[in-house]
């Protein structure tokens, strides 16, 4: 099982940058893919950046590409989402979340059904 606690949210200004760390606990933790989702009040919670247990691969939705980056560090069991060129549409709360199933249908797994484990979120909020 596994532990996910995030932070590094805040309040921040467009253009501005900031970056969210997931901290997880359990031994097993460099043997999980790991997704971050958003979801803003109203909407339904979505895939913003993925990455393979090993950081080989990582994936993006196409509103976050270019200024997003995730990474990862399994001697510290921490996933990491460096965030860019803030606009007041990336406000929402930020989650971590943990699964075994890296792809889905051939495709890097987006769907928030299939992650097993989520922390308690962060809250961002971009003023413009």
């Amino acid at each position: 099982q596994v532990q996910l606690v995030e932070s590094g949210g805040g309040l921040v200004q467009a253009g501005d940058s900031l970056r969210l760390s997931c901290a997880a606990s359990g031994h097993t933790f460099k043997w999980y893919t790991m997704g971050w989702f958003r979801q803003a009040p109203g909407k339904e919670r979505e895939f913003v950046a993925g990455i393979t247990w090993s950081g080989g691969s990582t994936y993006f939705a196409d509103s976050v590409k270019g200024r997003f980056t995730i990474s990862r560090d399994n001697a510290k069991n921490t996933v990491y989402l460096q965030m860019s060129s803030l606009v007041p549409e990336d406000t929402a709360v930020y989650y971590c979340a943990a699964t075994r199933t890296t792809y889905d249908g051939g495709d890097f797994n987006t769907r928030r059904n299939n992650y097993d484990y989520w922390g308690q979120g962060t809250q961002v909020t971009v003023s413009s």
